[in-house]
C-alpha cells in the first residue's frame, strides 16, 4: 500500500467523522475467570457476563482498560471503528491471540501526515 493511500484513507475517515459521528461495533469482552465483567460505555459501568456482548449504537463509546481483552464485530451495514489510544504504540499497545501483521508493507512516495510511536525509528532518527 503507498502512504499516499493511507494519507487519503486518513483525510475521508475525518471528513466521516466530522460530518457523520463515530460508529463502532459490537464490543465482546470475556474473562478466564468465568465470572460477571464491569465494562464502561459512554462513562456508565455496564455488568456483563462473561462472554457477554456490548452492542454500541452510532456515536456511543467504550472504554478498554489494560486487561481487556475483547474482539469487535459490525453487524447489518458498513462500520467505522475509531480508537483513540494514550501511548499509540502498536509494538506494546496490542497483544493478539493469534500472531497478526500490523499494516501491510508501505511503499512510502509521500511523507505520512500522522506517525505511530512505530514509525519514529524510520521518521524522526
Amino acid at each position: 500500500m503507498k502512504r499516499s493511500e493511507i494519507n487519503t484513507i486518513l483525510r475521508q475517515s475525518e471528513a466521516f467523522l466530522r460530518g457523520f459521528g463515530q460508529i463502532l461495533p459490537p464490543f465482546a469482552h470475556w474473562s478466564p475467570r468465568a465470572e460477571i465483567d464491569g465494562i464502561a460505555s459512554d462513562g456508565v459501568t455496564k455488568c456483563l457476563p462473561a462472554g457477554g456482548i456490548l452492542r454500541l449504537a452510532p456515536g456511543e463509546s467504550v472504554t478498554l482498560m489494560p486487561g481487556n481483552r475483547h474482539a469487535f464485530r459490525g453487524e447489518g451495514g458498513d462500520v467505522l471503528i475509531g480508537e483513540v489510544s494514550t501511548v499509540n504504540d502498536d509494538r506494546t499497545d496490542n497483544i493478539f491471540r493469534d500472531p497478526i501483521g500490523r499494516f501491510a508493507d508501505i511503499e512510502e512516495d509521500e511523507d505520512p501526515q500522522h506517525l505511530l510511536v512505530s514509525d519514529d525509528e524510520t521518521w524522526l532518527s
